[in-house]
C-alpha cells in the first residue's frame, strides 16, 4: 500500500494504539496535521504552547502506563518543547515527541524555522532520530515507541523533514523490532538475588528505600507483598510516593531534604539497606560522605545498570525489572519459609518509634492566616485520598507530598528530577484525558501557575473539569524560604508584587474562580468545588500564610541526621 510520510506517521500512531496526540501546528508538520484531520482514531489536543504539549503528554504517560505523544513544528516549536523533553528525561517518562524539520535539501542552510533538533535534544533524550528517507519512517516510529517504553523508560524524539512527510513509499508496519545495540535485561541474576535475600534475613536494622522505578515498572504489588512479608520499615522518595500505601504502619514517610525524622534517621542508621528503583539522589541522601559514615550493606535493584553505584557504592547490585526481581525474592523466601531476626527487628522498631514520636510534621494552627498544610489535609479528606494530584514545583509541591498521603501508585505527578515550574496544569490535563472517571487536582502556587496559565484555554476547549488549588503566599515560596534561612532574609526577586486577580482570570477563560482568605472557609470552598461544580474547572485561590516554611529540612551539603525542624527556629 503506497502512502505518504504523513499518512505513515498517523498509521504508525494507530498501530501503537495511541489515543491522544498533544500538539501545536506549524508549517513543517502541516502534512501530518492534514492526515490527522482525515481520521478519528487518534485525537489531537491543541495546546497553547509547545512546552505544555510535552508536559501534557508526560502527565498522560505518568498516570496511565502508556507512551505519551507530542507533535510540534520545527525551529521554535522544537525548542519550546525542550524543557518538557528534559523534564520527562530526568524522571524516566516514556514519550515519543514528533518534531517537524525543514526539507532535507534545506538542512544546514539556516532556512526559515530551522534548528538542529537532534543536536539540541541529544543530552536530554533516551534516543533521537532524523528521518531522511520516507522508507525508514515506519521502522523508525516502531523503534521510537519500543525504546521509549522498554528498559529504563524515557523520551524519544523523531525529527521529520517536511519533504519526507510528502514523499511516498509502500507501508508495512513492523510487528516486532530488534536492535543489536539495544537489549534490556528483565530477569535479575539469581545468585545476586540469593545474596540479597540472605543479607535481608540477617539484618538487625533493615530499611527499604524505593523510588519512581517501582511505579514505572508497575512493581507496587510485589513491593507491598515483600515489605509486609518481611515486616521491615519502608520509605518512598518524592517520585515513589504511592508505591507503598502511606497509611500503613510500616511506612515512615518520605526521605531526604524534606523527609520525616523517622525516615531519614532509619536510612542513616540501618545496617542493611534495600534500594529499589531509586538512584540515591542528592535531595534524598544529602551529603554522600555523611551518608557513608555509618557502615551498612546496600542492595540495589534497578533496570538501568548505569544507575547502580553511581553516587553510592553498593554491595549487591541487581540489574533487572523490579517486579520480576521482587517476585524471585518472594519465591525464595516462601520456598525456605525464611523469616528475619524477629527479636532484632522488634528492637529496631522500638528505636524507630522514638524518632516517630517527635511528630515532625506538626504545624501551628494559631493565627488568622490559612496554613497551607491544612489545605492539603482538607483536600485529602474531601477527595478521600482518591484523587490524582499533580503539582508544580516549590513549597506547595513539598506540602502536597508530605500531607496528602498517597496510598496507590500513579496518583502523584510532579517534576522531581528537573524541578520544572509550570508542569502542574498540563500534567492535570493529560491525567484527566487518561483517567476521565477520576478526580484530578493541580496543587500549585501563584508563581508556578503563571508559567503555563494559558492552558486554561485548552482545558476550556476540551471541557476538562480539573480542580486547581493555588497556595498563594505572594512569594516564590521556596526561594523566599532559602533566602530567609541562608541569605539573611534578603528577598531578592522572590516577592510577587504584581499578581493578577486569579478569580477574574479564571472567569475570563470561562471557568469558576473562588478566593479564600479565612481558615474557616477552606473546607466549604473545597466542597463547593468538588460537589457543586464537579463537572467544571474550578480555580481556588487560597491566601496562605506568607511566612510558612517547609519542615523538616536538610540544608544543602548537610547529612540526613542534620535536619532542621520547625521547633529549632
Amino acid at each position: 500500500m503506497m502512502m505518504t510520510g504523513a499518512e505513515i506517521v498517523i498509521r504508525s500512531l494507530q498501530e501503537e494504539k495511541v489515543e491522544y496526540v498533544f500538539g501545536y501546528p506549524g508549517g513543517s508538520v502541516l502534512h501530518i496535521y492534514d492526515e490527522l484531520f482525515k481520521q478519528d482514531k487518534v485525537k489531537h489536543v491543541l495546546v497553547r504552547h509547545e512546552q505544555a504539549a510535552v508536559h501534557a503528554a508526560d502527565g498522560f504517560a505518568r498516570s496511565s502506563h502508556k507512551v505519551g505523544v507530542a507533535l510540534v513544528t520545527s525551529g521554535p516549536g522544537a525548542t519550546n518543547a525542550v524543557t518538557g523533553i528534559a523534564t520527562a528525561y530526568m524522571d524516566s517518562i516514556p514519550l515519543v515527541v514528533i518534531t517537524g524539520q525543514v526539507p532535507t535539501d534545506y538542512i544546514g542552510s539556516d532556512a526559515f524555522q530551522e534548528c538542529d533538533t537532534v543536536g539540541i535534544t541529544r543530552p536530554c533524550v533516551k534516543h533521537n532520530f532524523l528521518v531522511k528517507d520516507v522508507r525508514d519512517l515506519a521502522s523508525t516510529m516502531k523503534k521510537a515507541f519500543y525504546i521509549a517504553n522498554t528498559g529504563r523508560p524515557g523520551p524519544v524524539v523523531v525529527d521529520i523533514p517536511k519533504d519526507v512527510t510528502a514523499a511516498k513509499c509502500e507501508f508495512e508496519y513492523p510487528k516486532t523490532i530488534q536492535m543489536r545495540s539495544y537489549n534490556t535485561v528483565v530477569k535479575g541474576h539469581l545468585g545476586q538475588i540469593r545474596k540479597a535475600v540472605q543479607l535481608l534475613l540477617e539484618a538487625k536494622r533493615p530499611m527499604v528505600y524505593t523510588g519512581g522505578g517501582v511505579i514505572l515498572s508497575n512493581g507496587s504489588e510485589q513491593l507491598t507483598k515483600l515489605v509486609r512479608r518481611l515486616g521491615f520499615p519502608i520509605t518512598n522518595t518524592l517520585m515513589g510516593l504511592g508505591a507503598y500505601p502511606a497509611n500503613d504502619r510500616q511506612f515512615l514517610g518520605m526521605p531526604g531534604m524534606h523527609g520525616t525524622v523517622e525516615a531519614n534517621l532509619s536510612m542513616q542508621n540501618c545496617d542493611v539497606l534495600l534500594a529499589i528503583g531509586a538512584r540515591f539522589d542528592d535531595r534524598v541522601i544529602g551529603n554522600p560522605d555523611h551518608f557513608g559514615e555509618v557502615p551498612r550493606k546496600i542492595i540495589h535493584i534497578d533496570i538501568d545498570p548505569s544507575s547502580i553505584s553511581k553516587r553510592v557504592k553498593v554491595d549487591v547490585p541487581i540489574v533487572g525489572n523490579v517486579p520480576d526481581v521482587l517476585e524471585e525474592m518472594l519465591r525464595l523466601l516462601e520456598a525456605d519459609n525464611a523469616k528475619p531476626d524477629e527479636k532484632a527487628l522488634a528492637e529496631w522498631w522500638e528505636r524507630i518509634a522514638e524518632w516517630r514520636a517527635k511528630d515532625c510534621m506538626k504545624y501551628s494552627t494559631k493565627g488568622e492566616h490559612i496554613m497551607p498544610q491544612y489545605v492539603i489535609e482538607k483536600l485529602r479528606e474531601i477527595t478521600g485520598g482518591e484523587a490524582i494530584v499533580t503539582s508544580d514545583v516549590g513549597q506547595h509541591q513539598m506540602w502536597a507530598a508530605q500531607y496528602y498521603g498517597f496510598t496507590e501508585p500513579r496518583r502523584w505527578l510532579n517534576s522531581g528530577g528537573l524541578g520544572t515550574m509550570g508542569v502542574g496544569l498540563p500534567y492535570a490535563m493529560g491525567a484527566k484525558l487518561a483517567n476521565p472517571d477520576k478526580q484530578v487536582v493541580c496543587v500549585t502556587g501563584e508563581g508556578s501557575i503563571q508559567m503555563n496559565i494559558q492552558e486554561l484555554s485548552t482545558a476550556k476547549q476540551f471541557r476538562l473539569p480539573i480542580k486547581i488549588i493555588s497556595l498563594n503566599n505572594r512569594y516564590l515560596g521556596m526561594v523566599r524560604q532559602w533566602q530567609e534561612m541562608f541569605y539573611s532574609s534578603r528577598y531578592s526577586g522572590s516577592y510577587m508584587d504584581s499578581l493578577p486577580d486569579f478569580v477574574k482570570l479564571a472567569e475570563a477563560y470561562g471557568h469558576i474562580g473562588i478566593r479564600v482568605e479565612k481558615p474557616e472557609d477552606v473546607e466549604p470552598a473545597l466542597r463547593k468545588a468538588f460537589i457543586e461544580h464537579k463537572d467544571e474547572l474550578v480555580f481556588i485561590d487560597f491566601q496562605t500564610d506568607p511566612a510558612a516554611n517547609v519542615f523538616p529540612m536538610v540544608a544543602a551539603g548537610k547529612g540526613l541526621s542534620e535536619m532542621i525542624l520547625a521547633e529549632d527556629l
